[in-house]
């Protein structure tokens, strides 16, 4: 059983353990990438994420000793996507991961919830997140906790789309404050 979950920042000293977790939690998609060089390149993309020199904090949940997930906050879509034409200048979530024995407790709310009161706390009135169809159950979560679907900000990533999922922070302040 998974008690006291603390979301707080990630340490340095922790990089290694949340590199690997989060390997260990997108593994579960390779078999969706046709083209392994595609895969391959995500998978790297992933794995230096945590020495990103643009990422504005990068949480960890954690429960006594063990780091159960993880998620990375960028202040823009150039920052997070080298995409400045998304014209994003408010708070983006990215590489959100549970540890694949992790999941079922709540983590990924916890830590989502902690993204909107960063937000909050910047002034910004928007927390965006991207996805795709191979991760139906993500869009499910973010859809629960009142993200909208913004398709002005979606993309394409070699053969993916990526869907621009946004959570306005003043109309559904109260959704996250009851979870």
């Amino acid at each position: 059983m998974i008690h006291n979950v603390q979301i707080r920042d990630m340490l340095v000293e922790e990089k290694e353990v949340v590199r690997q977790l989060l390997i260990d939690s997108y593994r579960q998609y390779e078999s969706e990438y046709q083209d392994p060089d595609v895969w391959t390149e995500y998978l790297d993309h992933i794995a230096f994420s945590v020495d990103n020199p643009d990422v504005d904090r990068i949480l960890v949940a954690r429960s006594g000793r063990d780091i159960l997930g993880t998620l990375q906050l960028f202040e823009s879509s150039e920052k997070a996507y080298d995409r400045p034409e998304l014209n994003i200048f408010s708070p983006i979530v990215r590489l959100l991961a549970v540890h694949p024995k992790a999941r079922g407790h709540g983590i990924a709310q916890k830590l989502l919830k902690e993204s909107i009161r960063y937000a909050q706390s910047k002034g910004a009135a928007n927390l965006y997140l991207h996805s795709s169809d191979k991760m139906q159950k993500a869009i499910q979560l973010y859809e629960w906790l009142g993200f909208k679907r913004d398709k002005s900000k979606d993309f394409q990533n070699h053969d993916i789309l990526v869907k621009c999922f946004r959570f306005d922070i003043k109309k559904e302040a109260s959704v996250y404050e009851s979870i």
